[in-house]
């Protein structure tokens, strides 16, 4: 974003005087901006009304007296493009064109998008096709619904790509705070990337929340992502319209795997970017690090007053591993003097409601745990409805006590009901103030302390130079052309990948040896037959290969079988009478699928994945974004079910991991330097050994 634009998108969040085109929506923004609580100068523009709202209308824009801040265009689309081309003439700020029917609708509508962008110049305009922006801190809604939402001082910056999903998070009733809303529409002038860069340089701003449909700059976005990260301001995402690539890719097992929604997620991962995958979700995690903050290890503290929620805390912590590290000895020992005897002394800690709503016993309770060490602490209280809520004041007080210890030890904090409705909000607000979350939902909560962690440790990646922009290309084959697998495994073994030892023949293998021990000095059975295409990806749904074979007599006929096979399965014009014979490997450690293609937006992206049989009946992958680094790709190959396999799994001894990491990275490598041409590779399997890795089947397209 240019300095002057940058300049007028302050003007816009933070203006003195606020133009509005149109009729019956101008109305509408008008209400709210007096709701909301604006002071400033409103200038209805509308020649055909002499009022609105009781205020006098300007019939122009050259009536106006000044270039407004900010303004809200509700006029059909050829006249709101006119608007902007004359409030950019007068040197105004921004505005909202809540006018709909651009590129949304089509070509013609992308057309009249692009006339929009041409009389833009240096105007912040958001939208078109959008609901607005509400700026909470500076108290302005150029928004023509009503909405909520509440800022105690600090809060989240959220942005969507859909309107009405904004003004839904804006009324829930979870005490979200909230410093600014944007509904980004078309995004033709300020994009996501535009208001991350502005946001995450605002001290009110504590996390940002993303709606996102899609994306347009995946680099620009990269940058303006590890700008946040760097100043350490979290961004939480949901990602909608979700598919997999489809035409991007060749058929291929690859394909199957690493869909578009698998390398957002790579993408999400690498930046720090925490994704959720439903709105409350959405809210409580952001709530969580406005709020408290950042988690900067997985040592957590829990309390009830039931064994049930203590038992539904620990369970579902351990899924995601989150640690209640029990109570210490001295510790232990000490609770026991303070707690009744039907008390156990654990982690999380049932206190029990003997002591229930009693300050002078629950609150040396809580300063005995707290003794111990640890990362982030919740109470589990479900507060009573208005009705019936004469108990409250005894939630209330251990609340106070639990807060005011956590406080002391300067431990991020939740106060969390079992059931999301089961909460106060004038209590809540209580707790906001004092920088404790009010959670609604166990595994919400939970979630949001785990997140944070992850974020903080991506953080710390970030500081330790070790997360950088992914590089990307405009560019990607049209046509790639598969070579055949003595090639593609030739490529390999000069990346630094070995190879089974093989023989390239032409029809029948023909042998005048006796010897049935060896076809030739290099090669041994028992063998494979494999027929040579660059038509037929994979071999084994035609019947085009043969495993096993132990001595020349099954070899030669299998020549024939092979044929058959091809030609049964699809026709003769597939069939070649090119072959490759390759020694069959001991049977390895475990056997791991590796594919990396190009994408038009990502660049190059590389899937790890069980394989062999395994690949389709495991589902077992992982996507990630290249280049990587050994850390990376460690990590990835952790987060596998088959890595059990790989360190080492009952009693069998697990491979030298560095070793195989050396060779991913080399092939990575490789494969994105553009000298070499690769457009997508696939290795199924790799079997991995000790000290080893063999490329047992590979198929390599060139661009």
């Amino acid at each position: 974003m240019n300095s002057n634009r940058l300049k007028n998108l302050d003007r816009l969040l933070s203006p003195k005087h606020v133009a509005v085109f149109g009729g019956k929506d101008a109305e509408i923004v008008i209400s709210q901006c007096i709701k909301r609580g604006f002071k400033g100068e409103i200038w209805p523009v509308n020649p055909k009304r002499s009022h609105i709202n009781g205020i006098k209308c300007f019939s122009s824009i050259k009536d106006l007296p000044t270039g407004p801040d900010a303004s809200f265009i509700a006029v059909p689309r050829e006249p709101a493009i006119e608007i902007v081309r004359e409030l950019n003439l007068r040197k105004s700020g921004g505005g909202v064109c809540y006018t709909a029917g651009f590129k949304e609708i089509g070509k013609e509508g992308a057309k009249l998008e692009q006339k929009l962008i041409e009389s833009v110049g240096d105007f912040a305009l958001v939208g078109p096709n959008c609901y607005g922006v509400i700026n909470y801190v500076g108290k302005t809604a150029l928004w023509p619904f009503d909405h909520g939402g509440d800022y105690p001082g600090f809060g989240a910056a959220i942005i969507t790509q859909s309107g009405m999903l904004s003004n839904d998070l804006s009324t829930s009733r979870r005490s979200m705070p909230l410093a600014y809303m944007i509904s980004a529409g078309n995004q033709s002038v300020l994009t996501l990337e535009d208001y991350i860069e502005y946001f995450c340089q605002k001290d009110e701003v504590k996390a940002i929340g993303l709606h996102i449909e899609g994306l347009q700059d995946i680099q620009k976005f990269q940058k303006v992502c590890l700008l946040a990260l760097e100043r350490s301001v979290p961004i939480v995402a949901i990602k909608t319209g979700t598919s997999q690539i489809g035409n991007s890719l060749v058929n291929s097992h690859t394909g199957s795997l690493s869909g578009t929604d698998d390398i957002y997620n790579a993408l999400f991962k690498h930046l720090g970017i925490i994704r959720v995958s439903n709105p409350h979700e959405f809210l409580e995690t952001l709530k969580f690090l406005c709020i408290s903050g950042k988690v900067k290890g997985n040592k957590v503290a829990g309390f009830t007053c039931s064994g049930g929620g203590a038992t539904m805390l620990a369970d579902y912590a351990e899924k995601i591993n989150l640690n209640f590290i029990q109570p210490s000895m001295d510790t232990t020992k000490k609770l026991e003097r303070l707690l009744p005897l039907t008390a156990t002394v654990s982690n999380p800690l049932d206190y029990t409601t003997p002591i229930w709503g009693i300050p002078e016993k629950t609150r040396p309770v809580f300063d005995t745990f707290f003794e111990d060490r640890y990362d982030s602490a919740i109470l589990v209280q479900d507060y009573l409805p208005p009705d019936i809520n004469e108990l409250n004041k005894f939630y209330l007080n251990d609340a106070k006590e639990f807060l005011e210890a956590a406080k002391n030890k300067k431990i991020p904090s939740i106060i969390c009901c079992t059931v999301p409705e089961n909460n106060d909000p004038a209590i809540n607000e209580y707790f906001v103030s004092q920088n404790v979350t009010p959670m609604q939902g166990l595994e919400e909560a939970l979630n949001a302390v785990n997140r944070s962690f992850n974020f903080f440790n991506r953080r710390q990646d970030y500081l330790n130079k070790e997360v950088k922009v992914k590089h990307t290309f405009n560019q990607i084959s049209k046509s790639p052309k598969m070579i055949n697998e003595i090639k593609s495994k030739k490529l390999l073994r000069e990346v630094g990948l070995k190879i089974p030892n093989f023989l390239e023949t032409k029809g029948y293998f023909k042998y005048s040896s006796g010897d049935t021990d060896n076809i030739d000095v290099n090669l041994k059975f028992p063998v494979c037959l494999k027929m040579l295409s660059t038509e037929i990806e994979h071999k084994s749904d035609v019947g085009a290969i043969s495993l096993n074979i132990k001595n020349y007599t099954k070899l030669k006929s299998e020549f024939q079988k092979i044929k058959d096979n091809v030609c049964a399965a699809q026709n003769e014009l597939l069939f070649t009478d090119k072959f490759l014979i390759e020694e069959m490997q001991d049977k390895p450690t475990a056997e791991l699928l590796i594919g990396v293609f190009c994408d038009p937006q990502f660049g190059y992206v590389m899937t790890i994945a069980s394989g062999g049989i395994l690949t389709n009946l495991l589902e077992d992958s992982v996507t990630i974004l290249l280049p990587s680094s050994p850390k990376e790709i460690d990590r990835a190959i952790s987060s596998l079910k088959i890595n059990k396999l790989l360190i080492g799994f009952r009693g069998k001894k697990g491979i030298n991991k560095n070793h195989l990491i050396k060779n991913l990275v080399k092939l990575s490598n490789y494969i994105i330097d553009p000298i070499n041409k690769i457009h997508q590779l696939e290795i199924n399997p790799l079997f991995v050994y000790n000290n080893k890795a063999v490329v047992v089947d590979a198929i390599i397209w060139k661009k």
